[in-house]
């Protein structure tokens, strides 16, 4: 995370877009599972401006680098070391607006996934967001966005008015953004441009993302 630039053209860019599908003040709670450095939690707490922000994460390293070197530190902020799997089974509280699943690993020095978004994992992720929420997931390609349970099976499919494939040129990564509301894309770009304070019709020009509409 770097204060003086506001996007940097990487796939966690990308994660924070989606909250601008929603009008200003309707993300109030967040929960972001796989905080990382903390790039995307600082992302919301400036330009979204949520109430609670509770990020899970696994490595306590992460977290200590987050905290230390990124300032990931503010009274909305809640930061929690744990399984973020085991954590959300287990959780009974308040649902959330916005969840983002940037649950990743590596295995034999490829990132991946650390949880398929099989059936499951989706019913739980569901689960916890509001009836007009939003829930953002980085997936490992276009490919495994598209045999997620989230669209393969016509249950989990159908509970969404609108599903949004977000990619970087230079990532084979895909994030998928399926919404509960209806997503326009011009909209959530004008609206993030507005909150960063930069000139209309630049965001595509900062970051070379490309938009697909599923549904």
């Amino acid at each position: 995370y770097n204060p003086n630039r506001v996007m940097q053209g990487g796939v966690w860019d990308l994660l924070a877009l989606p909250a601008f599908c929603c009008p200003a003040q309707q993300i109030q709670r967040v929960l972001v599972l796989g905080v990382g450095g903390g790039t995307v939690i600082k992302q919301l707490q400036r330009y979204i401006k949520p109430k609670t922000i509770t990020g899970i994460e696994l490595n306590k390293i992460h977290l200590f680098v987050a905290r230390k070197y990124f300032g990931v530190k503010h009274p909305s902020i809640q930061l929690i070391k744990a399984d973020a799997t085991k954590w959300l089974k287990n959780y009974h509280g308040e649902p959330f607006d916005l969840i983002i699943d940037d649950l990743f690993g590596h295995h034999q020095g490829e990132a991946e996934r650390v949880i398929k978004l099989n059936k499951q994992w989706s019913a739980i992720l569901l689960q916890h967001i509001r009836c007009n929420g939003l829930l953002v997931v980085n997936f490992g390609s276009n490919n495994e966005m598209k045999n997620s349970a989230l669209l393969a099976y016509k249950t989990f499919y159908n509970q969404f008015q609108s599903v949004l494939g977000l990619t970087l040129q230079q990532y084979e990564n895909a994030i998928g953004v399926f919404s509960k509301e209806n997503i326009d894309i011009k909209n959530m770009q004008l609206r993030f441009e507005q909150a960063a304070n930069i000139k209309q019709h630049t965001l595509k020009k900062k970051i070379k993302y490309s938009t697909r509409l599923f549904k």
